[in-house]
């Protein structure tokens, strides 16, 4: 997965991020990155916590864990995953992408 990469001893997450959606949720992929869609708008950050709630809840993670590395101002962003290995990450995100073959390695 193109989308996932490491940043020390933690993984990250390339994202392009929807404001302003009809419902908050993971997309699909994106290119080389996650789409994710969020009911918030870009106004005092509020679109970024959401995001990483959103990240966080799905991944089984404190939200605290997850931060935007890259792009706060962007909709194209890089998130960073404390304490995830980039494998980690690959697996606990396959059955939300769709991609059977690494939800089961």
């Amino acid at each position: 997965m193109p989308f996932i990469s490491q940043k020390g001893d933690d993984a990250c997450l390339s994202v392009r991020v929807q404001p302003r959606s009809s419902k908050t949720g993971i997309a699909g992929r994106y290119g080389d990155q996650v789409k994710i869609c969020l009911k918030s708008a870009p106004v005092d950050n509020a679109a970024n916590k959401e995001c990483c709630q959103l990240l966080a809840k799905t991944l089984g993670v404190p939200r605290s864990n997850v931060s935007v590395m890259n792009g706060q101002t962007s909709r194209s962003k890089v998130l960073k995953v404390e304490g995830m290995t980039p494998s980690e990450l690959r697996k606990a995100l396959a059955p939300v992408l769709g991609d059977e073959s690494e939800a089961g390695a």
